[in-house]
């Protein structure tokens, strides 16, 4: 199951690499190209390991600048994916994590976990940013779901805000508890790609539960929760 087929990410591969040239110093590109090139050639994971650990002294942490046009282009490629309130070295992992050579699934999954594995919270981010653009794209529904998990809140937002991979690939399950996850860490659901369109039965009823709960404590509730209770009983 695909959720950006082969030229759609040929597409977002170029796009993303005319970005980061507008956002990244001559020599820090320079370097960026010499370790890719190392990369896609290498058996093992050392500059793969080292160049992303390394990336953000190189490209920074400014917030990119993207064109309006291009953010319509990435828009088009990859419904609900936004490039909003990224930053240089997040996009320049990110678009590490698209040349890794994937023609040996095995080989390619294991680089990538071991990625996962060692990450801390910034290359967690891009990781999970990531998800929409790595191959054998349901290998990390198990990632995703981990990520669901985690206290980090810059980690949560990397993997509901603006990212398709969760609504697209998620159990019914695993989608309701990164929305009850929103909401009990108080995140934006404006920002969840597939909110709406993946409201279910399940979640609702959990959901109704959750507001007689914090009605009973008398605390306050956030008002999306009722739009989305009364969208799915309008289905109804």
């Amino acid at each position: 199951m695909l959720l950006i087929d082969i030229e759609g990410i040929k597409s977002l591969n170029d796009l993303f690499l005319q970005i980061i040239k507008q956002n990244l110093s001559s020599d820090a590109l320079l370097w960026l190209e010499n370790k890719i090139g190392l990369i896609k050639t290498e058996e093992k994971s050392i500059q793969l390991n080292l160049t992303f650990s390394h990336l953000p002294r190189l490209a920074g942490k400014k917030s990119i600048e993207v064109q309006a046009e291009d953010e319509e282009k990435i828009n088009k490629l990859a419904p609900g994916f936004s490039l909003n309130n990224w930053t240089a070295d997040r996009l320049s992992r990110v678009y590490l994590l698209m040349q890794v050579p994937s023609e040996d699934k095995d080989v390619y999954l294991k680089k990538i976990n071991g990625l996962f594995i060692a990450s801390e919270m910034n290359e967690q981010i891009a990781l999970y940013s990531a998800l929409p653009f790595l191959a054998y794209a349901e290998e990390w529904i198990g990632r995703c779901e981990d990520g669901i998990r985690s206290n980090i809140g810059t980690v949560l937002e990397a993997i509901m805000y603006h990212n398709p991979y969760p609504a697209h690939f998620l159990s019914e399950g695993a989608w309701n508890q990164l929305v009850l996850k929103a909401f009990f860490t108080e995140k934006d659901v404006n920002n969840i790609t597939g909110l709406k369109e993946r409201s279910n039965q399940a979640l609702t009823d959990t959901l109704s539960d959750y507001v007689q709960e914090r009605l009973a404590a008398h605390r306050t509730v956030n008002p999306e929760i009722y739009k989305l209770i009364e969208q799915k009983n309008q289905k109804i």
